[in-house]
C-alpha cells in the first residue's frame, strides 16, 4: 500500500463524510451497508474540517483498575507511543471502550492525551468512550465520542494495533478514515484515489434532481422524469 500524498488527502477533505459514503456506493458498491459508524457520536468541534488519516487503533477500560501497575504500565504506554509514531501521517485515533454495558465510564481523552496524540501525528479521535476537558483540548484536535463525562475513573490502555468496533464501524490498524460531525467511515485504500473523479458523477446525478425539485410548479410526472434522467448519467 502506497500512502496517499498530501494533495490526495486534501482532495478527500473537500467532501463531508456523508458525501464520501455516497461516492463509495459508486466506486465500492459492496461497502454500501458496512464500514461506517451507525450510531450518533458527539462531535465536540463541529466547525473543524473533516479528518482524513490512517487509523491508529487501541482498546481501553475504565470501570475497574487495570492489571498493570507502575513500570509495567509505563512500558505498555511507551510501546503505544512507538506505535503512534510509526507509519504514514496524518493518523486518526480509533479507540474502542470495552467496558460492557457502560462504555465511557471514565475518559481516556482530555487536555493531556489530546496534546500528546496531536504531538505524535493524530488529527483527533473517534471513540465509543468518553471525552472531557473540553475547554482545554489541543488546538484543532477533533473529538468524536459516545459520551461526555467528567472523570477518568480507572481508565487504562488495554491493547493497541488491534481490530476495533466503534459504533458499528469495524477498523483495522492502518485503515484510511474519513470523519466529521456526521460520524466516520473507512475508505478502502484501493478506491481512495478514485473518489474525486467519481464525485463528478454523483454531483451531476444529484444536480438533475435538485434543480427539478427547486423548479416552481413542478409536477409529479416531471419529478419522476428527473429521477429517470439522473439514472442515465454514467460519467
Amino acid at each position: 500500500m502506497t500512502p496517499l500524498n498530501a494533495e490526495e488527502l486534501a482532495a478527500l477533505r473537500k467532501f463531508d463524510t456523508p458525501t464520501i459514503c455516497n461516492i463509495l456506493e459508486i466506486v465500492a458498491p459492496a461497502r454500501r451497508g458496512i464500514g461506517y459508524t451507525t450510531r450518533q457520536l458527539n462531535c465536540i468541534f463541529p466547525n473543524l474540517p473533516p479528518m482524513v488519516g490512517y487509523a491508529k487503533t487501541a482498546t481501553v477500560r475504565a470501570k475497574e483498575p487495570g492489571p498493570l501497575k507502575g513500570e509495567a504500565y509505563r512500558a505498555l504506554r511507551f510501546k503505544y507511543f512507538d506505535y503512534l509514531g510509526d507509519g504514514p501521517r496524518p493518523c486518526v485515533s480509533i479507540i474502542q471502550d470495552l467496558d460492557d454495558g457502560q462504555p465511557g465510564y471514565g475518559s481516556f481523552w482530555g487536555e493531556v492525551n489530546s496534546n500528546v496524540h496531536k504531538a505524535l501525528g493524530c488529527l483527533g479521535v473517534v471513540t465509543n468512550g468518553s471525552v472531557r476537558d473540553l475547554d482545554m483540548i489541543a488546538e484543532n484536535f477533533q473529538l468524536l465520542s459516545g459520551v461526555v463525562a467528567p472523570s477518568h475513573a480507572y481508565v487504562h490502555l488495554v491493547d493497541f494495533d488491534v481490530s476495533v468496533n466503534v459504533h458499528g464501524m469495524f477498523v483495522h490498524s492502518g485503515d484510511l478514515i474519513h470523519a466529521d460531525r456526521h460520524g466516520a467511515v473507512v475508505i478502502p485504500h484501493e478506491v481512495a484515489r478514485d473518489i474525486p473523479k467519481a464525485s463528478d458523477k454523483l454531483i451531476k446525478r444529484e444536480d438533475v434532481i435538485i434543480r427539478a425539485a427547486k423548479t416552481p410548479g413542478i409536477t409529479v410526472e416531471q419529478m419522476k422524469q428527473a429521477y429517470i434522467d439522473a439514472d442515465k448519467i454514467h460519467g
